[in-house]
């Protein structure tokens, strides 16, 4: 898993425009691991446990009918690396426990290195990289299978979006 940020797997197109989508409510997302804009510990990372951190969530608007989570690195140097999709959640679910699993109904897209799991930050020695971890409220259902590829479920995140909030980490390797 050595390097997961750092091939050219990245996707710098659906992952960007999703990144970019503009709506009109934003959602308050926090962690017990660590705090926005801070370094995420590396038992989070390649170079720890590889484990999910906690997110909690606030301010899902009540005509939401699913949310997704998506967490990736705009700093990749083949393009922005999907690490985790998560789709399906039922509008009432308010966090992701640390280490998982997913609440009951919930899918997970693959990821950019192929896999419908959790890839945890893993760039190449170098500089910081920043991981947004991003809830997104959906007026929609996604209509995608557990391990759909990512794009086509990036893409409907996107076209369904009513809401959104975002905490980023930043990590680096030596």
């Amino acid at each position: 898993m050595l390097g997961a940020c750092g091939g050219g797997s990245g996707d710098s197109g659906n992952a960007d425009k999703l990144a970019e989508h503009n709506v009109g409510k934003t959602l308050e997302v926090t962690s017990g691991a660590f705090d926005d804009g801070a370094p995420i510990p590396e038992q989070y990372t390649c170079d720890g446990q590889d484990r999910q951190p906690s997110l909690t969530w606030t301010g899902v608007p009540t005509t939401a009918k699913e949310l997704a989570v998506v967490v990736d690195d705009p700093d990749a140097p083949g393009g922005t690396f999907v690490h985790w999709v998560v789709f399906g959640l039922d509008p009432s679910v308010t966090q992701l426990p640390e280490g998982g699993p997913v609440p009951d109904g919930a899918k997970q897209a693959e990821n950019s290195g192929g896999k419908a799991a959790w890839m945890g930050p893993c760039p190449p020695p170098g500089k910081v990289h920043h991981y947004r971890f991003t809830v997104y409220a959906l007026n929609k259902e996604v209509d995608a299978k557990d391990g759909a590829g990512k794009d086509d479920v990036l893409g409907a995140i996107r076209g369904a979006a009513v809401a959104k909030g975002t905490l980023t980490g930043t990590f680096a390797r030596t």
